[in-house]
């Protein structure tokens, strides 16, 4: 095997599919709940050292209004992985060089964006979202600290991304696992040794990013092909961003859209008092390990179909996608049966008080028996995004989800006046917006022809 071929070597292009996406698919998950764990390892210390109050603070409509300008900008760094997996499943190594260094320049100037606004907004964006009084500065404090590490986190998700458009899942796990065990003990440290409160909670979740960041460079650094990182060479290209922003801004758009609505969500739970926001904060680190499972599935399809598409092996990618909806149909239905029958000692694992822990079992038991109504959503939209088609997913998801959203909020949910009838804004929609891309992935020639497509 020549240098040519030695890079080319992660078996996306080739091999049983089941397997491949399995083995791209188990570092992905592995390391997305490590991210997860993040925010978790917060959560739990915050939640048990300083109380219910805190636990708000930290979780619910904090991480949802982050979220609103770091999903933003992971959005937009899609675009940029998944022109890089194309490039290298075509094997042009020239614009595979050119791609990743683009990718990284996006990064650099998104991050930067995101510290600064992200910084300034941080107690409005919590006042629109009604959070409670009595713990709306303890969530100030916390973003801020969190926000001014925003060039780290948005370069950190970057360098991950542009390692699995390579087809290298692996990579980030370890990344992940690193950053993971020095927030923890920085957790430690810092809330429960040194006595900082939340913002203890907050450094630590920054300096472990710095962490996993450090490991993303120095690997780059070491490569010798030409997915080698080269500090002179990073700059915006005009070709490829133009791509970037083609694929990734509608990719973008849909996060801050579908953000927007569970901001306003949050709103309304907010209006049912601390009890019901700081219960709705535990529940979105339970929930989280559903999107964990789904989105590496979909992040999964995406570099399949994007390599496969640019190798020209269309049949390939179409059996992917077959092959990936039958596995996170599985793997969603044992994680049903799993919140449905011990969901309630989730609860605990944040807090100990009663009233937090039962109003959580309300959320979790109406939308946890749903969450297989999402899974084409999540697929096919991967599978779309990875051909180089974005726009439609986008208006699917921000038609179907976000709009759909709101409107119930505004007209069906107030009629019903409890928690339940809020959060089940969730599987409506979701079934809705799954339709919609079942639909146009059956009848809509999402392959098309692959004739000037890489040019």
């Amino acid at each position: 095997m020549n240098r040519r071929d030695s890079i080319y070597n992660n078996q996306i292009t080739e091999g049983v599919i089941w397997k491949q996406l399995l083995a791209f698919f188990f570092p992905i998950v592995l390391g997305t709940l490590f991210q997860q764990l993040y925010n978790t390892a917060d959560a739990i210390i915050v939640g048990q050292l300083l109380g219910k109050e805190a636990l708000a603070a930290v979780g619910g409509g904090t991480g949802t209004a982050i979220s609103l300008l770091i999903g933003f900008f992971t959005g937009l760094a899609s675009g940029a992985t998944v022109i890089i997996s194309q490039y290298y499943g075509a094997r042009d190594e020239e614009r595979v060089r050119l791609s990743v260094h683009n990718a990284v320049a996006i990064a650099l100037y998104g991050g930067i964006a995101v510290s600064v606004a992200g910084y300034f907004t941080a107690e409005p964006l919590l006042r629109l979202i009604k959070t409670p009084d009595d713990i709306i500065l303890l969530a100030a404090r916390y973003m801020r600290i969190y926000f001014a590490g925003g060039i780290l986190i948005v370069m950190y998700n970057m360098g991950s991304g542009i390692f699995r458009a390579f087809g290298d899942s692996r990579s980030p796990l370890m990344f992940l696992i690193a950053g993971c065990i020095a927030n923890i003990v920085l957790d430690i440290l810092f809330v429960g040794v040194l006595k900082m409160d939340v913002e203890g909670a907050a450094y630590a979740t920054v300096l472990s990013q710095a962490v996993s960041l450090f490991m993303v460079v120095l690997k780059l650094r070491k490569r010798d092909d030409c997915c080698r990182l080269e500090y002179r060479r990073i700059r915006t290209d005009k070709v490829m961003l133009q791509k970037t922003i083609a694929i990734g801004l509608p990719a973008g758009i849909q996060s801050t859209m579908y953000t927007i609505s569970n901001l306003i969500i949050q709103a309304n739970i907010n209006g049912f008092g601390t009890d019901a926001a700081a219960a709705w904060a535990a529940y979105g680190k339970l929930d989280s390990f559903f999107w964990m499972i789904i989105s590496a599935f979909g992040i999964a399809i995406t570099t399949f179909v994007g390599q496969n598409y640019g190798a020209g092996l269309i049949d390939r990618a179409r059996s992917g996608v077959r092959e990936c909806l039958v596995l996170s149909v599985v793997f969603t239905a044992v994680l049903e049966a799993v919140y449905i029958g011990f969901g309630r000692y989730g609860f605990m694992l944040f807090t100990h008080d009663e009233n937090v822990i039962e109003t959580g079992c309300v959320m979790l038991n109406a939308i946890a028996p749903y969450f297989f109504t999402f899974i084409c959503v999540e697929i096919l939209s991967g599978a779309i995004r990875g051909t180089g088609k974005s726009l439609l997913p986008t208006l699917f998801s921000v038609f179907g989800i976000c709009g759909l959203r709101m409107l119930w909020l505004a007209a069906v949910s107030p009629s019903i006046g409890t928690i339940t009838g809020v959060v089940a804004c969730y599987p409506v929609t979701w079934t809705f917006t799954s339709l919609l891309f079942v639909v146009y992935y059956l009848a809509g020639d999402i392959y098309g022809t692959r004739k000037g497509r890489m040019q």
